[in-house]
């Protein structure tokens, strides 16, 4: 199988080296719009292949879909990074151009492909891929949830100074201050966290989750990579490999959880047609209240795309 990362700035590259060190294909494809970026990273992460001990072979193009033709699976990072006290909804009309037209782009060259939407603001980036594309929302996600899942589980990890790999979670809704973490799903070897830590500090580890990207960009001063990359990776491989995992990520809704045509993070089947199947939880009154809020967050910068679509 093909897979194509465009972008090829911090989490592209990321992506397209998490890829290539795992395996995950034989030939990884990094475009970027910038004369020279996707080249000099993508031979970076080809000569780092004898040292580490891979064969998978990563080229960079300057803009040329062309060499994207026949994709398998497609992740789309491109955009504007957020930057301090810049919102993701600050990002969205910038962002929304830029995904639009590398959509169309794509699926000129690869009309079968699967897409994965990293672009900020994610929930609504990938409402833009979808309808751009026009394919079905089997075949175009947005990351989110493995991100946010990872950013707890590390949290939880120190608290509790145990292996982040005994720690289960499962976080649904927007991606960014609204999602909804589901402590009552988050087990450590079998064991409700509950039992582990106490109510205070199991909810100051969910809001530090809440704003865990806003965190970075200040200690940073720009969006995270590492960790968006190697999810967005993640991803990847539970397709190419039809691996059947379950994992949260944006769907368009049609009807799940009593929500219709907007954008949030659940949970769903990745196999090799990209979404198998969306996992509906039965959730109670507070986590639905919280569900609800997510949802009236996302609709708002919908209906700011929405908008702008119109104008053009």
């Amino acid at each position: 199988m093909k897979v194509t990362v465009v972008g090829a700035g911090n989490v592209g590259s990321t992506c397209a080296d998490t890829l290539a060190v795992r395996e995950v294909v034989n030939e990884v494809i990094l475009l970027d719009i910038k004369d020279g970026i996707a080249e000099g990273k993508a031979l970076d992460i080809w000569q780092k292949a004898p040292i580490i001990g891979y064969d998978t072979r990563t080229v960079g193009v300057t803009n040329d879909y062309a060499r994207t033709a026949g994709s398998d699976v497609v992740v789309i990072t491109s955009g504007l990074p957020r930057k301090p006290g810049m919102t993701r909804d600050d990002l969205i009309q910038i962002n929304a151009g830029i995904v639009k037209s590398v959509t169309e782009n794509i699926i000129k060259y690869s009309p079968k492909a699967i897409l994965i939407i990293v672009s900020n603001p994610l929930d609504v980036m990938t409402y833009q891929a979808h309808i751009t594309s026009g394919f079905p929302r089997t075949r175009v996600m947005g990351m989110a949830g493995i991100l946010d899942t990872a950013r707890y589980r590390a949290f939880l990890s120190e608290a509790l100074d145990i292996s982040q790999k005994e720690i289960q979670a499962m976080l649904l809704g927007g991606h960014g201050d609204t999602m909804v973490p589901l402590t009552r799903y988050t087990t450590v070897g079998g064991i409700p966290i509950t039992e582990l830590l106490s109510e205070d500090k199991l909810n100051a580890i969910v809001e530090r989750t809440k704003a865990g990207g806003g965190e970075l960009v200040k200690l940073i001063g720009t969006s995270a990579w590492h960790a968006p990359g190697a999810a967005a990776a993640q991803m990847v491989e539970a397709i190419v490999k039809n691996q059947r995992r379950i994992f949260p990520v944006c769907i368009q809704l049609q009807g799940e959880y009593g929500i219709d045509n907007c954008y949030l993070g659940v949970p769903v089947v990745l196999g090799k047609n990209g979404i198998e199947q969306v996992v509906e939880l039965h959730l109670n009154d507070k986590e639905m209240s919280m569900m609800r809020t997510s949802e009236g967050h996302v609709r708002e910068v919908m209906n700011v795309l929405d908008k702008l679509n119109k104008n053009e």
